[in-house]
């Protein structure tokens, strides 16, 4: 089949151009900077890996997604990586297996996916995110949360929700207080994400209905979890999420779905969302997780991926961040325009004289020593 226009990119891939390419950069940098803040030290895994070393430690979830390729050097199928955080996992158990934990790693870079779906028509898009590696406790779910909450502030957004959610509580009640066999898990969780009440009657789950009302507003929603007689199961993880509430900056909203899912399927005791004010769609996603070890073994982690896109078509707060751009015309000051650029000035050099500074996007016209809005 000829196509008529042979530039055209296939579907759910697309160029960034100016302005939103400079922005994507600089909300890459500026979360990459809060997490070396909080001493996490960036890696950057490649972007092909063996299908299946990749494939392996993504535990069932995602393995639909990947890109596949025969390698003509070695013969052997080769993935585009869907996920950074697998990667991520692969390094902290093997080249840096040694390394003193906590280990507290960072990363950015581009994923592919090979299908889009309706809420997220893109197929590549950027993936940021930090992972503290060897721990898995409160400490831990508290301080991945505040460094989200921290990167997201960072890049102007305000209005920042953050969604809890427990993402084994289920299979916990069903091996305790609400016991059921292991072939009714799935239905029972497929019901809960669906929020229909008549669908857990019908499969003999009455006693997880009260989980579907136990959502909400934080307080509210805990204490209506609180009030669930579960034998105390729940006790430890109502604690837990309190403790975890009660670190987070006073101006972000805190809601809780302890029985959500999508997006949830390899973590372990505690997960999260993120969403910000006028942004649609999640912003990301973290919690608490096992790393396969690759001999049979696991390591436990906590971390959290940020999906900025979303963001690069907002108004964010403080604009984004650049200064305004100066025409410098033929014969220009080298020095002065030197020194203008060290405080922030962005500069464009003419290279005729028929140069238009208007034109070519420029806010100021050097004159001298003096900067001249145009």
């Amino acid at each position: 089949m000829s196509e008529t226009n042979p530039d055209i990119l296939p579907a759910g891939l697309a160029d960034l151009l100016p302005p939103r390419a400079e922005q994507a950069a600089r909300l890459t940098r500026n979360a990459m900077d809060v997490f070396a803040g909080h001493g996490y030290d960036r890696v950057s895994p490649p972007l092909v890996e063996y299908e299946r070393s990749l494939a392996s430690r993504m535990q069932g979830t995602g393995r639909q997604h990947l890109f596949r390729m025969v390698d003509p050097t070695s013969m052997r199928t080769l993935a585009i990586r869907s996920d950074i955080t697998v990667q991520v996992g692969r390094v902290a158990t093997t080249l840096m297996a040694s390394a003193p934990r906590p280990l507290r790693l960072s990363y950015a870079g581009q994923v592919l996916r090979i299908a889009s779906d309706q809420l997220a028509p893109e197929r590549e898009r950027l993936q940021i995110g930090a992972e503290l590696i060897g721990h898995d406790n409160i400490a831990a779910a508290q301080e991945v949360v505040r460094i989200a909450i921290e990167a997201l502030s960072q890049a102007g957004v305000s209005g920042i929700t953050v969604d809890l959610t427990l993402p084994d509580l289920v299979d916990t009640l069903a091996g305790t207080a609400f016991p059921l066999v292991p072939t009714e898990i799935s239905s029972v969780r497929r019901e809960l994400d669906m929020k229909d009440a008549g669908g857990l009657t019908a499969l003999g789950a009455d006693a997880y209905l009260p989980l579907l009302y136990a959502m909400g507003p934080f307080e509210v929603a805990i204490t209506a979890l609180a009030a669930i007689d579960a034998g105390g199961v729940l006790a430890s993880r109502i604690s837990a999420l309190r403790q975890i509430v009660a670190g987070l900056p006073d101006d972000v909203t805190v809601t809780l779905d302890p029985t959500e899912r999508h997006g949830f399927e390899y973590q372990s005791w505690f997960g999260f969302s993120l969403y910000a004010e006028g942004c649609a769609g999640v912003l990301g996603r973290g919690g608490t997780y096992a790393i396969p070890d690759g001999k049979g073994g696991e390591e436990v982690a906590t971390g959290f991926s940020l999906y900025p896109d979303g963001l690069l078509d907002m108004e964010l707060n403080g604009g984004d961040g650049s200064a305004g751009k100066l025409f410098l015309p033929l014969g220009h000051d080298r020095a002065v325009a030197a020194r203008l650029r060290a405080i922030g000035w962005r500069t464009l050099a003419a290279l005729t004289d028929s140069d238009d500074a208007v034109a070519l996007g420029c806010t100021h016209r050097l004159d001298g020593n003096e900067t001249i809005q145009l």
